[in-house]
């Protein structure tokens, strides 16, 4: 794992300094014998247990267990270029001053075509800090069920089973567990004491200000995230219509519910940008309710590009780029205006990405507020702990881009419909 990921995080220098010592461009080489001297480039840059020579030994290995496959044997290549990448002394980085976008790029492992976005939008500080915060490799954090317990009361047990953890630096129900055993085996993890999840994911629900007896509508919902964290704030009293194209994603929430002992979330298989469709339910329990027509809370969790969250998904880099801003923003405006007429005068939707971009963030929102009349922004300041104030922007959304308490970039939005 460590191999895999470390390669994925710092691809741009691996094959930058491989770039210098091949003939041609590493693109052009087979697959395979680009991830064996990847592997092998990552040991001698990044990790100082392993000893260049044993590095080498390895790929060099690898890549003669392929040679069939290949239709040659690429282990002279192999090893040829890992023991020049030892000898050789590292090139000069660009020059911040004169090629800020490169720079960041190579230092931090992010994608060329984003550092030149956050650089034109944020100015090198912010950029720097967001790039620094992306590359960051993220510890476990978890959310504790209210329904069954205190944080402090959590912390506690762990304390007594060894496990190393303190509070989260800003959610109030977050924990971060600095060392101990596979999560499965943390104590309360089978009696649904705690659920695994980024601490800014765990400012959206409260946002929301789901009450007990709520009629709400989860509109993106698998795996369950925020659909557990809003029946453990109703008190598990109330209904969760957790609505998602995926059944096989919507038996991960069941199971999530199960684990957590929550009731109130009914999972509908469905498209939620078509409202007369919810119709398929799973099975939940022997009295299944109607698919309400219409709610008292709305949260939108959209699908989006995700590059709030690669610092957990590093091999998504590769897969992103700013075309899919323009997919992604089509789909969140479908899904924002399909479910607004479900919203019951007086409601409150909230709308939030995992996401950075503009474009899938503020201009989303703008959009369907300029084209739908009767909705109002509310600043989700009164909703958020006093620790996550400093990550309200200037027009009342939480964004925690840029942050340096270690937390994912999320973005949110409160919204009312008016009566």
């Amino acid at each position: 794992m460590e191999l895999v990921y470390g390669v994925l995080r710092r691809q741009e220098p691996i094959d930058w300094r491989l770039g210098a010592i091949l003939s041609k461009p590493l693109h052009r080489l087979p697959s395979i014998v680009q991830m064996v001297l990847r592997l092998g480039a990552y040991q001698i840059l990044f990790l100082d247990r392993i000893p260049p020579s044993a590095a080498v030994n390895q790929a060099v290995e690898l890549a003669k267990a392929s040679a069939k496959q290949l239709g040659r044997d690429w282990s002279g290549v192999v090893n040829g270029v890992l023991r020049n990448l030892i000898r050789m002394p590292a090139p000069s980085l660009p020059d911040p001053s004169t090629h800020p976008a490169e720079w960041l790029s190579l230092t931090y492992g992010i994608p060329g075509w984003l550092t030149v976005r956050w650089l034109d939008r944020m100015g090198m500080e912010q950029a720097e800090s967001a790039c620094r915060a992306t590359s960051t490799v993220p510890g476990l954090t978890v959310r504790v069920n209210r329904c069954h317990l205190t944080r402090e009361d959590f912390l506690k047990r762990l304390q007594e089973a060894g496990v190393e953890a303190h509070s989260a630096a800003v959610s109030p129900l977050g924990v971060v567990v600095d060392k101990g055993p596979d999560v499965t085996s943390l104590p309360g993890f089978r009696t649904g004491d705690f659920y695994v999840e980024d601490e800014a994911a765990q400012l959206i629900p409260p946002i929301l200000e789901p009450l007990p007896g709520d009629v709400i509508l989860d509109a993106c919902a698998a795996p369950g995230g925020k659909a557990t964290h809003l029946a453990e704030l109703l008190g598990d009293r109330g209904t969760i219509i957790a609505i998602d194209q995926s059944a096989s994603r919507l038996d991960l929430l069941r199971e999530n519910c199960l684990r957590l002992r929550l009731q109130s979330i009914v999972p509908v298989v469905g498209d939620v940008k078509q409202p007369t469709q919810w119709t398929r339910l799973l099975a939940w329990n022997h009295d299944q309710p109607d698919i309400p027509t219409s709610f008292d809370r709305i949260l939108v969790d959209a699908p989006c590009s995700g590059l709030g969250v690669l610092r957990r998904h590093p091999e998504a880099k590769g897969l992103k780029s700013e075309s899919s801003l323009t997919r992604h923003q089509k789909l969140q405006r479908d899904i924002l205006e399909s479910v607004a007429p479900t919203l019951r005068p007086g409601g409150v939707l909230v709308y939030s990405t995992c996401s950075t971009e503009t474009e899938e963030t503020e201009e989303v929102v703008c959009r369907f507020c300029a084209t739908s009349p009767g909705w109002t922004r509310e600043s989700v300041a009164p909703w958020l702990p006093p620790t996550a104030l400093q990550f309200v922007t200037d027009r009342g959304a939480l964004s925690t881009l840029c942050n340096s308490v270690g937390m994912d970039g999320f973005y949110a939005v409160r919204l009312r419909k008016k009566e």
